[in-house]
């Protein structure tokens, strides 16, 4: 896997993610010292953002929506570095891979079947 690059812009975040971010926050506010485990964490604040009003969401949306606008905005600008392609392409030169049973199969059964049945054919919808 290819390393990140450190220029492009930080992807855009969800309502709801800004939501957690806004409950991480309050959390350690409270309790600084307090070690937490994020899975219990992330379902109570599942639990409490399903029992929010849309209003209460609305915030969290507009955010979201601002976020999204910073992002479009920065993508206009980035341009990716030329690096690697993903595509690795052939060798001419290099060795077939040997074919397969089944085609070894097809290539010595198929004239014959053809020899038999002249007019049927692959896409034949019997």
């Amino acid at each position: 896997m290819g390393k990140a690059d450190p220029k492009k812009p930080r992807g855009k975040m969800s309502s709801y993610a800004f939501f957690v971010q806004t409950c991480w926050e309050e959390d350690k506010k409270k309790h600084p010292d307090a070690s937490v485990s994020f899975s219990e964490f992330s379902k109570k604040c599942s639990e409490r953002w399903k029992t929010m009003s849309a209003k209460e969401k609305g915030k969290f949306e507009d955010t979201a929506k601002a976020d999204k606008v910073r992002y479009e905005r920065e993508m206009k600008t980035y341009i990716p570095p030329k690096g690697e392609t993903k595509e690795k392409f052939k060798d001419p030169n290099a060795s077939q891979r040997s074919p397969s049973a089944f085609f070894l199969f097809s290539s010595e059964y198929r004239p014959k079947i053809k020899g038999e049945h002249p007019g049927l054919s692959n896409d034949d919808d019997e």
